[in-house]
């Protein structure tokens, strides 16, 4: 079975990265196909990968500005041909799922969430700050991009989606049904400890979107510590809004970040995520998580058991809901039980059986999409 993995860019790190490492693991020698790869940016490992890029990189500054060249992602991708190949993964958050691929290929596409600055442009374009004549110059090509990811998702055999929230937008946007596999965490790296301290815990790209700028209103408020790990473009902005008991500390190394995971009272997720990694780890450590009741956090904490939700995006919910957690009694072994279900090797070990068992009833001469949905059910069932 001959396997290719396709992502959207290889510029930065983050949750698609993760996921991608946990495909390479999984299908060892398979090559990579990317718009661009940005080679003193990524960790030294990846340049074992074989790894191949489209004409895109060699545009100037695209591997620290790829926003920039937005439009020329879909004709990229559509020249890329795989048809070589018998099984097709496509990592997906922006437009690489529109590579072409033969009749006899299986193009199965890991979903983490339908093209979200195509169909949720405007909600994406206040939290990024755009000004308004930009705006307004971009709606035009937004309504061409959506016309070309909606007939890209056509070339897709069957769609997995990472959580609830996401395979309610491939039904919304695409029309199609998708079966549901939570991405990978290294659960191992984590473990509890007999010891914890005086501080909440916020892990994450500081951006605005990410919703920081709440928790640290709310924290500012009830006069407790809270340390941010992580660094980004709103990094300024957030410590000019942050009170005396708020502590950034940036990007730290790996073993000091599983100890404050281990050692906080809860950790913070006030933002909407398509999945969310980091609450998962905290679990993984036995933490309890406060997070806002929405989107891929609905699919990984369980109220009252691994921690509490909050239920309106303002200060003032979330303050409360600090409040509730803190008379709640929390057990870090259960905890950490519920974490394990969203390990890498499992993770793994259910990718492998979905490409096996789509390959064969391809084969076979049957509807791979079909097959898949009997074996694991619909993820919105």
């Amino acid at each position: 079975m001959r396997v290719a993995l396709v992502h959207d860019w290889l510029n930065q790190m983050g949750g698609a990265e993760a996921v991608l490492e946990a495909l390479v693991e999984a299908f060892p020698g398979a090559p990579i196909y990317t718009s661009i790869y940005a080679r003193d940016r990524m960790p030294a490992h990846y340049r074992g990968w074989e790894i191949h890029t489209t004409w895109l990189d060699a545009m100037p500054f695209i591997h620290r500005h790829h926003q920039l060249y937005l439009p020329l992602y879909p004709l990229a991708f559509d020249g890329l041909n795989l048809s070589g190949y018998d099984v097709v993964i496509s990592n997906k958050s922006g437009f690489c799922h529109g590579v072409v691929t033969g009749p006899s290929t299986v193009h199965l596409c890991y979903c983490l969430t339908p093209t979200r600055y195509v169909w949720a442009y405007e909600e994406y374009i206040a939290r990024e700050g755009l000004p308004g004549p930009l705006r307004r110059l971009l709606r035009p090509l937004i309504a061409v991009l959506r016309v070309w990811d909606r007939m890209a998702a056509d070339r897709v055999d069957a769609f997995i989606a990472i959580s609830r929230e996401v395979a309610r937008r491939i039904r919304k946007f695409y029309r199609r049904p998708s079966i549901l596999l939570h991405p990978p965490v290294d659960v191992q790296r984590f473990q509890p400890t007999t010891r914890t301290e005086d501080y909440f815990l916020i892990v994450s790209r500081l951006i605005p979107y990410k919703r920081i700028d709440l928790a640290i209103e709310a924290f500012n408020r009830l006069g407790l510590p809270l340390v941010i790990v992580g660094d980004g473009r709103d990094r300024w902005r957030l410590q000019r809004m942050a009170g005396p008991t708020i502590t950034f500390l940036g990007r730290v190394p790996a073993e000091q970040l599983t100890e404050l995971y281990a050692r906080c009272r809860a950790f913070v997720f006030p933002g909407v995520e398509d999945f969310g990694i980091a609450p998962v780890e905290a679990m993984a450590a036995g933490r309890p998580v406060i997070a806002f009741a929405a989107g891929g956090a609905l699919d990984t904490v369980v109220e009252g058991v691994t921690g509490v939700f909050f239920h309106a995006s303002t200060p003032e919910s979330l303050a409360e809901a600090v409040r509730r957690l803190e008379g709640l009694r929390f057990d870090p072994g259960v905890i950490r039980r519920h974490a394990e279900q969203f390990d890498k090797g499992v993770f793994q070990e259910k990718i492998k059986k979905i490409v096996e068992l789509a390959w064969e009833v391809a084969r076979q001469g049957q509807d791979v999409e079909q097959a898949l949905l009997d074996r694991w059910g619909a993820s919105l069932s």
